[in-house]
C-alpha cells in the first residue's frame, strides 16, 4: 500500500477516534473525499473515472456535467468518496474567469 494512502487511512480513523473521544468539538454532518485524477486528456479522465465507478459499483454522476466534470462517487451514510475529472472546457473557462483576479480593486469608499 502507498505510504500517502496509508497516511489518509490513519488520519481518517485517528480524526474518527478524536471526534468520538471530543463529543464538545463542533464537527460537519457530512464530509466528502475527493479524487481528482492527474491526466491530460479528457478520454484519459474519464476513462479513470469510469474504472473506479466500476470498482465501486456505481454510476457516472451527470449532475456536474453542464460544469464540465465527470464524476462517480459512493457513500457510507454521511460521509462520500468521489472522483471527479474536470474536463479541459472547463478548466479553461476556470482560467479564463481567473485571468483577471488582482487585476480590478474596487474603491475603498
Amino acid at each position: 500500500m502507498h505510504d500517502h494512502r496509508r497516511a489518509l487511512i490513519n488520519g481518517l480513523l485517528n480524526l474518527a477516534i478524536f471526534l468520538e473521544t471530543h463529543p464538545d468539538v463542533p464537527a460537519s454532518s457530512n464530509v466528502t473525499l475527493h479524487h481528482f485524477p492527474d491526466r491530460d486528456n479528457d478520454d484519459d479522465l474519464c476513462a479513470e473515472i469510469d474504472q473506479i465507478a466500476a470498482r465501486i459499483g456505481s454510476d457516472i454522476d451527470f449532475e456536474d456535467s453542464p460544469y464540465g466534470h465527470y464524476a462517480t462517487s459512493v457513500s457510507f451514510g454521511p460521509v462520500e468518496y468521489r472522483a471527479v475529472a474536470i474536463l479541459a472546457a472547463a478548466r479553461s473557462r476556470h482560467d479564463a474567469e481567473n485571468s483577471y483576479r488582482g487585476c480590478i480593486k474596487p474603491d475603498a469608499n
